[in-house]
Formats: structure tokens, sequence, C-alpha cells
């Protein structure tokens, strides 16, 4: 039997087309009226995602290669 998608985990995640995983910052849905503009807008910048290979091939074994 094929691997299945953790289709919960990929809606949290891109892959870009050379195989990074970025990912977006948690903490960031409400309670930022206080923030200034400036870190709002770095707020929305993704990251790099730290996964092994290992754990993406479990994970996302259809969007990695």
């Amino acid at each position: 039997m094929a691997t299945k998608t953790n289709k919960s985990f990929t809606k949290r995640l891109r892959v870009t087309r050379r195989g990074k995983i970025l990912a977006r910052r948690g903490g960031r849905n409400h309670f930022n009226a206080k923030e200034g503009r400036g870190s709002q807008l770095a707020s929305r910048r993704n990251f790099d995602f730290p996964m092994s290979n290992k754990d993406a091939g479990r994970f996302l074994p259809n969007l990695v290669k």
C-alpha cells in the first residue's frame, strides 16, 4: 500500500521548486496591535523549516523528492 501524504501538515508548509520547505511562524494570529509596523511586516515572511529527510519522506512522501 502506498504511503499517504499528511494533509494537515501540508497545509502548514510550502515546498519550493528546489525542494526547500518553508513555513509560517507561530503566534501571529492575534494580539498584534501593540507591535510596530516593521515587526508586523517582518512576521509575514516565511522561514526555512528545519526538517530531516527522514521526516520529510514520512509526512510528505509525494511532495518532497
